[in-house]
């Protein structure tokens, strides 16, 4: 049965955007085609969740690699 965002939060507290969720299910689902291995699909899933977190904050709060102001 294919993940659904809504089941996101469930395995991640990473996922607290509707587009984190929609991500994460995204990635489950593709994973588990690919693998057919649950636990490696969540695992990856909340990976890339994750990151893409990790990318967005470090875009709004304006900071680049190592904390570091960017430069104008």
């Amino acid at each position: 049965m294919p993940w659904l965002p809504q089941d996101a939060p469930r395995h991640t507290h990473k996922a607290d955007t509707p587009h984190l969720c929609r991500l994460w299910s995204e990635v489950a689902n593709e994973v588990l085609g690919e693998t057919g291995d649950e636990g490696r699909a969540v695992r990856a899933a909340n990976a890339v969740v994750a990151r893409e977190r990790r990318r967005s904050e470090k875009d709004f709060h304006g900071k680049s690699e190592g904390g570091l102001d960017r430069e104008s």
